[in-house]
């Protein structure tokens, strides 16, 4: 019997089988919905009416089920089958669950003469969004080779998945959202030496909210402020890559799949295999794209002072507002662009006064973190 498993969805109700008029009995019977090459539709709607009472109670791991029908004969239910004669109907679309990968494929001959980038792909569960007062209470961490030449994962993943008793309160929203109740961390702690194991000779640190995850992650262990840090959130723009949302699960569903997300490792795993793909308008993986971007100085621009009635144009140009130092600002990727938004600036939120703007200059290595950075100044 297959091993293969029973996890999928259709993004689609059944079609229903045509019936024909009750009155105008000679009129022709309209042809069964069916795409090129596919048995007709009864042919596939008779199996799936058939199991789909019996699916739910059959074990995962089975990947064909033999259920008795109304005259108790056995019907033969090649579940990956029917997925792919679906998928192959312009009316259907099939989702399967990510697999996590744990060992990719080598890279090709000569394919890494750029070497490899070794990074740390990482997710927190927290129980609050306050870095100033909540704690990581689940830590995960995927290490991976990934080669320059080609921006794909090769060899052998290593993985940690770690609880902690956070040693407070988790709210209820929390365990709600993450499954993570205090009895499931009554005691525990990161194993800190797993995790030193894990960062030695690390070259970068993915996640997919960096400026989040990255402050709670230094604030417990000091190795974090000395790494590397990317966002594929930040780093990658998604909506020019034709998708409606950045958020991770719906990246996953772009590209057929869905997973129990919200716990750490599964979310990273998911991550991984996200990046792993070409992005859908370019010509190179997300890894790929987020290693190049990391390697850029980025800025972060302030709009010192700005008048008030500047609010509306600033906020459209895609600045944000900074309640702690109550001054909107954004970021720019390169000098050439930090130059245009110092004119953007004079123009549109001050009106051609003189002006003192404040920015800071960021590299992978304080980029995300919350720690101070040099503040340097520009005269509009």
């Amino acid at each position: 019997m297959n091993n293969q498993q029973l996890d999928f969805a259709f993004v689609a109700e059944l079609p229903t089988a045509p019936v024909a008029p009750k009155k105008r009995a000679t009129r022709a019977k309209p042809a069964p919905l069916r795409a090129p090459g596919l048995a007709p539709t009864h042919t596939l709607l008779e199996p799936l009416a058939a199991v789909a009472g019996a699916v739910a109670n059959t074990p995962r791991a089975m990947a064909a089920t033999v259920v008795p029908d109304a005259a108790a004969v056995s019907i033969q239910l090649d579940v990956e089958s029917m997925a792919r004669a679906l998928q192959a109907h312009p009316d259907y679309r099939v989702l399967r669950r990510l697999q996590p990968v744990l060992h990719w494929p080598p890279a090709a001959d000569g394919s890494q003469e750029q070497g490899v980038c070794r990074v740390v792909v990482l997710d927190t569960e927290t129980t609050g969004l306050d870095q100033s007062k909540d704690k990581i209470m689940e830590l995960a961490l995927l290490r991976v080779d990934v080669d320059r030449a080609t921006g794909l994962p090769v060899g052998a993943v290593q993985v940690y998945d770690g609880l902690e008793d956070p040693g407070m309160p988790i709210p209820a929203e929390v365990q709600e959202i993450t499954g993570i109740t205090p009895d499931m961390v009554q005691g525990q702690r990161l194993d800190e030496d797993r995790i030193a194991a894990l960062l030695d000779g690390v070259d970068l640190v993915i996640a997919h909210n960096a400026g989040f995850d990255r402050p709670f992650c230094e604030a417990r262990i000091a190795r974090f402020k000395e790494l590397s840090w990317a966002c594929s959130f930040a780093e990658i723009n998604w909506k020019e890559q034709g998708r409606s949302s950045a958020k991770l699960e719906s990246l996953a569903l772009a590209l057929g799949w869905f997973y129990d997300a919200h716990r750490a490792e599964m979310d990273c795993h998911a991550l991984l295999a996200v990046l792993a793909n070409p992005l859908p308008r370019a010509a190179h993986t997300g890894l790929a794209q987020v290693m190049q971007q990391s390697a850029k100085p980025s800025y972060r621009l302030q709009a010192t002072n700005a008048p008030f009635d500047a609010k509306d144009k600033l906020k459209a140009r895609g600045y944000r507002w900074g309640a702690e130092q109550r001054v909107w600002h954004t970021r720019v990727g390169d000098p050439k662009a930090l130059q245009a938004e110092f004119e953007w600036l004079k123009e549109n939120a001050y009106n051609q006064r003189a002006v003192v703007v404040q920015f800071e200059k960021l590299d992978a290595r304080v980029r995300y973190s919350s720690r101070p950075v040099e503040t340097l100044y520009h005269q509009l």
